[in-house]
């Protein structure tokens, strides 16, 4: 068995009073250090300062030695060759690896610990390292990230494509542009930054490494002793600065609270003395002769065991093959068994089920010779909880240097991760309401206006505040206004979309910022628009604060952006003016910063309201078109609703049908143009030369998802007794961009009682055959577009051709829309057309007309010249 001999003690007291007598003497000098953008270990301010944990960490060594520090900015690689060029002094954050000794000196006490970790896009799943498979990895370039990464990926088969960037900030930036599925940073950079950029973490994580200053080898010994001598005499301490400058980071300490130097000892003496006691126990009935010696063992082993039963972090001994061979009391304690219990169980039922994982991946390193550098290990407690554990790992060998034992001291960092993270919550997030504060609304809003800079696009920022609020507290008190602040927080946040931002400016003040609106600044402003609403109707519903009912309202100020072209502090402005106008408009109210975007809105939502009314005034009516054979004579219809308002006149569809959709109506106005239309069948059906026609109805994407819409079909057939076999539902490919099994189930469900189907549009739109085949549909109907240019455009010419053929071929009719003359009918017919609908037959007219088109039995065309 060996242990540390007493002389190498001696030996390293000698060495470290060396080293302070040289730092000593040494005179202020110019340090110059290289810096790359890792935040927020390194990097330079908005301000151009070198700031971070290491940048502040040397800047106090400085102050104390009277360095002047050169900060020189590089990317990682350039870093590195300047630093082996003699270019620069010092590189911070450097994770040592056994190649880099080879080019570099390191000090000897570590400046903190980290891993790397993968984070995705959050549209892309990655849940395991098997979902890497073909997915593109921006990782940095040069780092040793690249290599462990490789080796990691090939030991499980999987072969996704690498794509090597200058800068970690590069490497987020790709994710977000979609560029890349994930990217690989250090957990410092990616905790800090992933929320900026909109990426989420994934389980993934490896390269557990110390980090530390690396020199040029042999050039700068004394500064790196110096380093030393601080980093040793900081972390013994923890009222230092070292500890105060990694909380302001938000960072992890290097160690626990105890000082390296003794885990390390302990842990690896320990493990020796523990692997004494086993040998020991062995060989003690047969080495009679060596009684003596291992009686002395045993002492010293009893003692080093009765360090670790009585210390407060837990330990544990474990055979390559995974059994437990030694566990100390703490290590029991928290598993809720005693230490005997767990002798000959496997180490790995210490760990949560979601870690078991990463304590494997990290256990398979220390065995095949890794560092066993401190790492944060997800531990199963007896009464069920998880605890985050910073466990270090330690490999025994035999006497003749072959792998033995794995050892593991761990601490319970379960109080130092929730002080962190109630750190965070009170710097970014409203104590009151748990909302974004200004602070992580700007950092959102900034987010967005670069992206909408880059990608162009628009959004639009919601300023909210609450009309008389200060008399609710000064008349009910402040803790019913907190009441309802809680409250207002709840309702906005129902009523916008998962990616949307809600947060607190502080009183009564709150801001919505909407992404992703578009570019065409109208229809930007009628989602906008939308959504205050919304908002507007939910903060004006009673609220019941305590015993009592109350009544609030909200005055909402809107200001809108477009590719980036405005800074966060100038929008937040424009929005609280907006906010202020309508206050002055009476209050309860909704203004747009932008007043033409103000009558844009006011405009729609006249049109919304009026066209609410026209559903139930008589203004509404079906006009029909026919649809004719290569023989003129009229075989089926299309009903086509037309609005003839008091005031404004003949409004079109293309002007109203989109503002019914936005308002939620297309529904209820479907289910009025069904019922007209199952009216007409009933009359036609005492028609003799209309009684066999079918009539069309275009069916709307949101009246089609309506989860009653074939019962209400089927109802209204019913209802009006018409015959089921003379309706048509025309549906467009855009139905098919989502759930086309939903699709398919309701389609199937209506042609079970006769209902046809036409496909409207075909060729437009959505176009898929693995669908097309699928689908009960009866006729596809040719675009208008291609109709229009068939005679001049080859390309459409061509396209006519094939529909005609596939519908051919899958047993469908094909009817061709937008025939305006004669030589378009001809060419139509010439391909094998043989319905046709269009002005050179006849526009839609109203329901009467068209009768009496219909019942004179002769070719169409004729009627009309």
């Amino acid at each position: 068995m060996s242990y540390i001999h007493p002389r190498w003690g001696a030996w390293l007291l000698v060495l470290l009073l060396g080293l302070q007598s040289a730092a000593a003497w040494a005179q202020p000098r110019t340090v110059r250090v290289g810096v790359y953008a890792n935040e927020p270990k390194i990097y330079f301010s908005a301000a151009g300062r070198a700031t971070g944990i290491f940048a502040d960490l040397l800047g106090e060594i400085a102050k104390g030695e009277g360095w002047t520090l050169e900060f020189v900015p590089c990317e990682w690689q350039a870093c590195l060759d300047a630093l082996e060029a003699d270019r620069i002094d010092l590189m911070p954050d450097v994770a040592y690896s056994a190649q880099r000794d080879q080019r570099f000196d390191f000090h000897q006490v570590p400046v903190m610990h980290s891993w790397s970790q993968l984070y995705r896009h959050p549209s892309v799943s990655i849940n395991s390292i098997l979902d890497l498979d073909g997915k593109r990895v921006a990782l940095l370039e040069g780092s040793i990230q690249t290599a462990l990464f490789k080796e990691l990926v090939t030991g499980f088969g999987v072969k996704p494509v690498l794509m090597p960037v200058p800068s970690l900030d590069e490497a987020f930036r790709q994710v977000a542009a979609g560029k890349a599925d994930a990217a690989i940073a250090n957990h410092f950079f990616g905790n800090r930054l992933s929320p900026r950029y909109r990426l989420v973490e994934t389980p993934i994580v490896f390269q557990p490494s110390r980090l530390f200053f690396a020199a040029g080898q042999d050039r700068n010994p004394e500064l790196l002793a110096t380093i030393d001598r601080y980093l040793r005499d900081w972390q013994n301490d923890p009222r230092s600065m070292y500890f105060a400058i990694i909380r302001q980071w938000g960072g992890q300490v290097a160690e626990p609270a105890v000082p390296r130097a003794f885990w390390w000892g302990l842990a690896a003496v320990g493990g020796l003395l523990l692997l004494a006691m086993l040998l020991a126990w062995l060989l003690r009935g047969q080495v009679v002769a060596r009684t003596r010696t291992l009686q002395a063992a045993n002492e010293e082993v009893s003692r080093f065991k009765a360090i670790f039963d009585q210390s407060t972090f837990a330990a544990w001994i474990a055979g390559l093959d995974g059994l437990l061979v030694y566990v100390n009391a703490r290590c029991a304690a928290l598993q809720g068994r005693k230490p005997q219990e767990l002798i000959g169980q496997r180490y790995l039922t210490l760990y949560a089920p979601a870690g078991q994982d990463t304590a494997e991946a990290y256990w398979r390193s220390v065995r095949e010779g890794g560092d066993g550098a401190p790492h944060e290990l997800l531990q199963l407690a007896g009464d069920g909880r998880e605890l985050p554990m910073l466990s270090s790992g330690l490999l025994l060998r035999d006497a003749q240097g072959r792998p033995e034992l794995l050892a593991c001291t761990a601490v319970d960092i379960s109080d130092r991760k929730a002080a962190a993270e109630k750190i965070h919550q009170l710097a970014f997030y409203d104590v009151l309401t748990g909302l974004p504060n200004r602070r992580l609304l700007m950092d959102h809003l900034e987010h967005a206006l670069a992206a909408s800079a880059r990608h162009g696009g628009g959004g639009a920022v919601l300023f909210i505040d609450l009309d008389h609020f200060k008399t609710i507290n000064d008349t009910l008190g402040h803790d019913v206004g907190d009441q309802l602040l809680r409250e207002v927080a709840a309702r906005i946040s129902y009523c916008v979309r998962v990616g949307d931002t809600v947060a607190r400016l502080g009183g009564d003040e709150f801001i919505v910022l909407i992404e992703d609106l578009g570019e065409v600044a109208e229809v930007a402003a009628g989602q906008a628009e939308a959504v205050g609403r919304k908002i507007m109707a939910a903060l004006s519903q009673p609220y019941r604060l305590g015993n009592s009912q109350h009544h609030s309202t909200p005055s909402i100020g809107v200001a809108l952006f477009t590719n980036g072209q405005v800074q966060g502090d100038e929008l937040l402005k424009q929005a609280d003016l907006a906010m202020y106008q309508a206050k002055a408009a009476g209050r309860n109210s909704l203004r747009f910063f932008d007043p033409r975007m103000q009558t844009v809105v006011a405009a729609r939502a006249s049109l919304q309201s009026d066209l609410r009314e026209a559903m139930h005034t008589g203004q509404l009516a079906l006009h029909i078109q026919p649809q004719v054979d290569t023989a003129g004579r009229v075989v089926g219809a299309e009903a086509l609703l037309r609005w003839a308002h008091p005031v404004r006149g003949y409004v079109s569809p293309v002007e109203f049908i989109p503002v019914a959709e936005e308002g939620g109506m297309m529904h209820e106005l479907g289910l009025w143009v069904l019922q007209r239309a199952c009216e007409l069948l009933v009359a036609w059906a005492g028609q003799p030369a209309l009684r066999k026609l079918s009539l069309a109805v275009n069916v709307s994407v949101q009246q089609f998802r309506h989860p009653d819409f074939v019962s209400h079909v089927l109802e209204t057939l019913m209802r009006t007794g018409a015959v089921a076999a003379r309706l048509k539902l025309e549906i467009t490919e855009s139905l098919l961009m989502e759930d086309v099994e939903d699709v398919i189930v309701k389609m199937e469900a209506l042609r079970a009682h006769g209902v046809s189907f036409s496909l409207d549009d075909f060729g437009t739109g959505y176009s898929s055959l693995s669908y097309l085949k699928r689908l009960p549909l009866d006729q596809l109907k040719i675009d208008a577009s291609f109709v229009r240019d068939l005679l001049r455009d080859p390309n459409d010419a061509a396209i006519v051709r094939t529909i005609i053929a596939l519908a051919r071929s899958l047993g469908l009719q094909v009817v061709a829309e937008g025939v305006e003359t004669e030589a378009q009918r001809q060419a139509l017919a010439d391909e094998g057309c043989p319905v046709y609908q269009g002005f050179y037959f006849s526009r839609p007219v109203p329901a009467a007309v068209f009768e009496g088109l219909a019942a004179q039995s002769l070719p169409l065309s004729t009627v009309m010249e």
